[in-house]
C-alpha cells in the first residue's frame, strides 16, 4: 500500500492529499529514509512523520485497505 494512502486510512493524517503534501515537505520516512508519497509500506517497515516539533514514530503492523475507525489503530503500533 502507499505510504500517503496508508497515513489516511490508519487516521494518522486525516487527508491523503494532505499526506502526499507531508511526504513531498520530506516530513515522512520509512525505515530512516525521507518517502515519496507513492512509496510503498510492508509490514514490519518503522514509519516516522514529523508535525511541527512533534514527531509520531510507529511500526506498521497491517495493510489491509478496509478499516474502520474503532481497528485503524489496530494498523501501527507506536514507538517511544
Amino acid at each position: 500500500m502507499r505510504i500517503d494512502k496508508f497515513l489516511k486510512v490508519s487516521r494518522v493524517i486525516k487527508r491523503r492529499s494532505v499526506a502526499a503534501d507531508a511526504c513531498d515537505g520530506g516530513r515522512i520516512e520509512i525505515n530512516g529514509k525521507v518517502a515519496k508519497p507513492s512509496k510503498d509500506v510492508k509490514i514490519g517497515d518503522v514509519v516516522t512523520v514529523s508535525f511541527g516539533n512533534n514527531t509520531l514514530r510507529f511500526e506498521v503492523l497491517d495493510v489491509n485497505e478496509k478499516q474502520t475507525k474503532q481497528s485503524a489503530e489496530t494498523m501501527y503500533r507506536v514507538i517511544e
